[in-house]
């Protein structure tokens, strides 16, 4: 099973991540609403969760393009000495560290702007959580996601989605009776 999962991915890069982050993002949307609502119900609107698997779909190819610019990134930093060689979990974590530092502002922003399109109402309360999860968890995740063989990076990206829905589902909950 897990050879035919790396196969697809290795087949269609792009593709497959799109359709990662459209199941999984969009799940761990769901779930952290799920959990601040303290019930489980869909979204408003027929097109909600259609709408939000494109714009996951869309944040994919941007991540899925970081994913590979980042690694280029720290290679361009060691190849001109601005950066030791560094080991396998350095590198891990300097990758992690310039994508997140870097990449991470713009996509909190998009995936911030592409959920008010959606919903038709702009939003820009708590963007200041969004922008620390770069450091307190995406850093961390995506230290971990870049260990990995490139083929098994954005599956698990996709799936820290879901992790990080719960975390601010849990964050984020209202009392009971609220």
């Amino acid at each position: 099973m897990i050879n035919s999962y790396i196969e697809l991915v290795k087949a269609y890069p792009v593709y497959s991540a799109m359709l990662q982050f459209a199941l999984l993002g969009t799940l761990g949307d769901l779930i952290g609403r799920w959990i601040i609502d303290r019930k489980i119900t869909l979204p408003p609107g027929k097109l909600t969760i259609p709408f939000k698997m494109i714009e996951w779909a869309f944040l994919a190819i941007l991540i899925k393009y970081a994913f590979a610019g980042f690694n280029g990134f720290v290679d361009a930093l060691v190849s001109h000495d601005l950066l030791p060689e560094p080991g396998h979990f350095t590198r891990a974590f300097a990758v992690s560290t310039a994508m997140n530092l870097q990449f991470g502002p713009f996509l909190v922003m998009m995936h911030r702007l592409l959920d008010n399109l959606i919903t038709g109402q702009p939003n820009w309360q708590n963007i200041d959580k969004g922008f620390m999860s770069l450091l307190w968890f995406w850093i961390p995740a995506h230290t971990v996601t870049f260990t990995l063989d490139k083929p098994l990076q954005i599956g698990l990206a996709a799936l820290w989605s879901i992790v990080l829905g719960i975390i601010l589902g849990f964050y984020n909950r209202r009392p009971p009776n609220a």
